[in-house]
């Protein structure tokens, strides 16, 4: 009972794998695009599934390069296509060809494959000879009604193909654009398969009365105008892997094809016949030399080396000249390189010089400050100092606390504008930049004391604005308050330009984010008149006496920070300009948001 069950099961399986239909590739190619051959062969794949029992029939589109590489890889057993890709084929891998159609136009002939050479109605283009020079249009130097017949008649007439036309434009399928080409000019004329012209015309997509076809013929019973020869029509193959059973079946289904039959009709056929003979095709491809050389490479280039004994002596010689000549470059590079570096030097210290020039016209600017500063604590010493001497010549009792407090003050006056000349000294003097650890708050400070005067003078409020947590920057401190202090004085001078009717206000907002401080100085100005690139320009100025040196140093500072410098006009309703300076957190790597 046990073996009985075994066998009923075994019996099931291989009833089941019987049932299941064997599933065959058919490559077509597809000259008006995938979808359109798809539509024209899958009636044909159906009519075959009926024919030939336990099969299933795919269609599989593909231009001339797809369709090889599918029967390379073994993805098709079958091939429809014209007898051009047959032979190229059949060279390569062993196949049998099984049915020639036999077209639906031209009273159902077997030998439909052509070129027409297609130009403007209004063109001076009249037979070949016209094109000489002249851009060509063609779908695929491996079609045989797109492009070889027509260089098989070129053959014929003595002209040279390969250097005959201008240039030679390969579009590819589907066809339509190789007349959309000529339409629109970009070519001369246009390559096309035998009935394309009509096809198109048929559907609406181009005008007859737009085109001519140049050594036109048409041979009898034929509804379409053709340029070249005819070929054979395209055929039905089957690769080697292809039972010769299943073979002969569909050898058989395609033969009785009815020509009324909807898979008939669809595919734009009238029904299939014997292969007919291929030898038209086979001498038009000895004409083109297309037959591969049986030599091996390297016999081919021994042959090569051996006619062209004096093309190898000349390539030597001329590598030996560039190999000295590339040696006699460096050489020279090598020479002139300390030269560069010189030149280098040289550009850094007329950069320094210009950023000292720069920070003597902001003193100048400011000097009226510098005195007041300084000033203030020389006369607070003076006095503090003059109280103690005529203390001291009236014989007072002497006070030792009075006496200390008066001295401490003193000290403090005289500490005050050390720290002022101290700030000026270190504005004026630009040195190489030291880079360490800044609190960015009290540069602020700083550029703001040092413009207070000014600031008072023209009745410029100054707001100061934390968000976040203030961290360490790593910087240049002489630089960076050489920046802040020329982008506050802009911003005065650019509030006090007449007509001024309002009273100024200048806005310090720094934004102090998880990796990045961004400090904006706002006011309440006229704003930008040109952009933010022409200003930062090197001697570009819009005041009268400027420099035009001062937003150049401080785009070149802030880059020299690893920062980012941007200048434009406030958003919405307020008038006035936005200076933005982006800096990062000291020790951070990560990139700044701009």
């Amino acid at each position: 009972m046990y073996r009985i069950l075994l066998c009923i099961l075994a019996l099931l399986c291989t009833c089941s794998a019987w049932a299941k239909p064997q599933q065959l590739y058919v490559g077509v190619l597809a000259n008006w695009g995938h979808q359109q051959a798809i539509e024209r062969w899958t009636p044909m794949m159906e009519y075959l599934n009926q024919q030939v029992p336990n099969t299933h029939f795919n269609v599989y589109p593909g231009n001339f390069e797809a369709l090889n590489l599918a029967m390379e890889l073994g993805q098709i057993q079958f091939i429809i296509t014209n007898p051009g890709q047959y032979l190229y084929l059949s060279n390569q891998y062993p196949l049998s060809w099984l049915a020639t159609m036999r077209t639906r136009r031209h009273n159902g002939t077997t030998s439909a494959i052509g070129s027409a050479i297609i130009v403007k109605a209004d063109s001076d283009y009249r037979t070949l000879y016209d094109l000489k020079g002249k851009v060509v249009a063609a779908s695929d130097p491996h079609a045989l009604g797109g492009y070889q017949a027509t260089v098989g008649l070129m053959h014929r007439l003595g002209m040279e193909p390969d250097n005959y036309f201008g240039e030679v434009k390969f579009l590819g399928f589907p066809l339509d654009p190789l007349l959309y080409q000529v339409r629109d000019g970009n070519v001369d004329a246009a390559i096309t398969p035998l009935c394309t012209l009509e096809d198109m015309i048929a559907r609406g997509l181009i005008k007859a009365a737009d085109y001519r076809i140049i050594n036109p013929s048409r041979p009898e019973g034929f509804d379409c105008q053709c340029s070249t020869h005819l070929y054979p029509n395209w055929s039905f193959a089957a690769s080697e892997s292809v039972d010769i059973g299943l073979s002969k079946k569909i050898t058989q289904a395609l033969m009785k094809l009815p020509s009324e039959h909807p898979a008939a009709v669809k595919a734009q056929l009238m029904g299939w016949t014997s292969p007919i003979s291929q030898l038209a095709v086979i001498q038009l491809f000895s004409d083109l030399h297309l037959k591969e050389s049986s030599a091996s490479r390297w016999e081919t280039v021994q042959n090569w080396l051996k006619d062209n004994r004096h093309w190898g002596i000349f390539a030597i010689f001329i590598f030996l000249v560039a190999t000295i000549y590339h040696l006699w470059i460096e050489y020279r590079f090598h020479q002139k390189s300390e030269s560069l570096i010189a030149t280098e030097r040289q550009l850094k210290q007329q950069a320094v010089a210009l950023e000292r020039l720069q920070s003597a016209s902001i003193i100048g600017e400011i000097g009226a400050g510098l005195a007041h500063e300084i000033n203030q604590p020389i006369a607070a010493i003076t006095s503090y100092s003059e109280g103690g001497i005529i203390r001291l010549q009236q014989n007072q009792q002497s006070d030792v606390q009075a006496t200390i407090e008066l001295l401490e003050k003193i000290h403090k006056q005289s500490t005050r504008a050390g720290e002022v000349v101290h700030r000026i000294r270190g504005l004026l003097k630009r040195r190489e930049a030291v880079m360490q650890d800044v609190n960015i708050l009290t540069l602020v400070e700083e550029s703001i004391a040092l413009l207070r005067l000014e600031l008072t003078r023209r009745d410029i409020e100054v707001t100061t604005k934390i968000n976040g947590e203030p961290f360490f920057i790593t910087a240049d401190k002489v630089g960076l308050l050489q920046v802040l202090i020329n982008l506050i004085k802009n911003s005065v001078d650019a509030m006090t330009e007449p007509p001024s009717k309002h009273q100024g206000k200048i806005t310090l907002e720094l934004d102090f984010k998880e990796y990045q401080v961004n400090i904006y100085i706002k006011d309440n100005g006229p704003g930008l008149k040109v952009d933010s690139d022409t200003l930062k320009a090197t001697f570009y100025t819009t005041k009268a006496d400027g420099l035009g040196l001062g937003l150049a140093i401080c785009d070149q500072v802030i880059k020299e920070h690893g920062g980012h410098f941007s200048l434009s006009n406030r958003n919405g309703t307020e008038s006035g300009c936005v200076a933005l300076l982006s800096l990062k957190k000291r020790g951070s790597e990560y990139p700044l948001e701009i």
